[in-house]
């Protein structure tokens, strides 16, 4: 065993005693001398456990309200003394500062302080500070130090001095340090992110601690990684590994599903991260039936999601569909039945969380970071520019247009008729190809588009796309406007009795 060192002594200071009692018979059990403090120390006595009092070491007691327990040069003396420095070694000496091998620490809940709405100096009162010193110490000393940084490090580390009599390697030793900076960076980003909530710091900092490694990224020669917390979103009843790809249509699923919660039943299906079918019904069988009509083609693959419990009816049609991912808020056993008949079609409940209130992503040297794009058009916003007004139906599924669009990848036009989706153009270099490739599209599929509308997700710079939708049939139109040409628009749509909306909004998704 290289490097291996044998614990005399451990300095044990954690918030949560969960799983320390294993590591504290062991301990006793290995005559390992055991120092701790306040609600620590009263834990491993109640054990029946000798323990050495901090403050019997430093002559100090607990104090300020026990802000201050651990912050005295005899702790930390112990901690980062040079065990092969004959210096430090005399000042321990001299001091009367024991060596000390161990430190176990798990600090305040501070993350969890904040999620829980706690008012602020509760807040401040868990940011820990002996803690992470302490953590930094033993970290920075690993050559004779071994630190146990938080309680999801318990197990590795009981494992290790009970199978090596109390020794640990260097490599463990480094290994841990490395945990034990992860730890103390992730807390400190987290109190950083609270204090610098309104922004006044132009400066990101992330960190995500749970991190899963994929299969492969968006192609097979390409690394892939997800940070984040996946189950706090879902819960997985079915299926194969969710790969780079399916996380990508996932979101843009639940991103284009959030605009239509708690509506009537409304079913989704999406590919390469836009919908290809989509739909609105009095049952969510009747709107599946639609919204795969919308282009049952691309369908092959495809992610999909529902606004409510997916039922048997549904069920039974999604059944015949090689489909990748099925998201719901539920699913009745039935339909859970059925769908489990694929050994890797995924399931997913979605729960009722609160989206991320940003976007980020890389660009050249750095990041890009902006606010999600929280405004979705509603009847409110609609300015009518024409002399024709929009019907009430019309109405409706412009706004049901709109929602779409919003989330469907620029250029875009998007064609409705009675809340159901004909076709998109999307992610075209020119709207007027946007356009005609959505025309193309639903009339392959066979769709009268006679009193359809269309959404754009930017204005028109010139009145070629409003003619050239007009002459397909489609008879309402809704866009953001702000163009200096605007009125070449208005003026055709005006000569053919076209009813346009303008929202104020421009919903661009590059």
């Amino acid at each position: 065993m290289s490097s291996s060192k044998k614990a005399k002594s451990a300095l044990i200071s954690v918030f949560h005693k969960d799983g320390l009692e294993p590591i504290v018979q062991k301990l006793n059990e290995l005559g390992i001398t055991i120092y701790s403090t306040g609600g620590t120390e009263k834990f491993i006595n109640e054990l029946g456990i000798q323990v050495e009092p901090v403050e019997d070491l430093t002559s100090y007691p607990s104090i300020l309200g026990g802000r201050v327990k651990t912050l005295h040069p005899k702790v930390f003396g112990g901690i980062l003394s040079r065990r092969e420095n004959e210096s430090d070694v005399a000042q321990l000496a001299e001091f009367e500062i024991p060596e000390l091998d161990i430190v176990i620490v798990d600090l305040y809940p501070f993350e969890k302080t904040v999620v829980s709405g706690a008012p602020e100096q509760e807040i401040i009162e868990k940011i820990d500070i002996g803690g992470i010193s302490l953590i930094r110490a033993a970290a920075k000393n690993f050559k004779d130090v071994i630190c146990v940084s938080s309680m999801e490090q318990y197990d590795e580390f009981l494992e290790i001095i009970s199978s090596q009599n109390g020794e640990t390697t260097i490599e463990q030793r480094k290994s841990f340090a490395g945990k034990s900076f992860n730890v103390s960076s992730h807390y400190d980003t987290a109190i950083f992110n609270y204090f610098n909530a309104n922004e006044e710091e132009v400066v990101l900092k992330i960190s995500e601690t749970n991190g899963q490694v994929l299969r492969y990224g968006e192609n097979p020669h390409q690394k892939g990684f997800f940070f984040g917390d996946f189950d706090a979103m879902f819960t997985k009843l079915h299926g194969k590994e969710l790969s780079y790809n399916n996380l990508l249509d996932v979101d843009a699923a639940v991103n284009l599903m959030n605009e239509f919660k708690n509506e009537a039943p409304t079913f989704a299906i999406l590919k390469h991260n836009n919908a290809c079918g989509f739909a609105q019904r009095d049952t969510l069988s009747e709107a599946y039936r639609d919204a795969l009509a919308g282009d049952p083609v691309s369908a092959f693959g495809g992610v999909l999601i529902a606004n409510m419990e997916i039922d048997k009816a549904t069920a039974e049609q999604i059944h015949s569909l090689f489909c990748e991912v099925v998201i719901a808020p539920s699913f009745s056993d039935e339909a859970l039945a059925i769908l489990k008949g694929k050994k890797n079609r995924i399931l997913l409940i979605l729960k009722d969380v609160e989206l991320s209130k940003t976007s980020v992503r890389t660009c050249l040297n750095g990041v890009l970071v902006q606010d999600r794009n929280n405004k979705t058009d509603s009847t409110e916003d609609l300015e009518v520019v024409t002399v024709a007004n929009p019907s009430e139906q019309e109405i409706d599924d412009l706004i049901f247009a709109s929602k779409i669009c919003k989330h469907t990848k620029s250029n875009t036009i998007v064609l409705v008729k009675n809340k159901q989706l004909f076709a998109s153009g999307t992610g075209q270099t020119s709207r007027v190809d946007a356009l005609n490739q959505a025309i193309v599209k639903a009339k392959h599929f066979e769709f009268d588009l006679n009193n359809a509308v269309m959404a754009s997700d930017a204005f028109f710079p010139f009145p070629d796309c409003v003619e050239i939708a007009k002459n397909a049939g489609i008879n309402a139109v809704i866009q953001p406007g702000g163009s200096i040409k605007d009125k070449l628009s208005i003026d055709y749509c005006n000569s053919q009795s076209m009813p346009m909306v303008f929202t104020g909004t421009r919903h661009f998704k590059h």
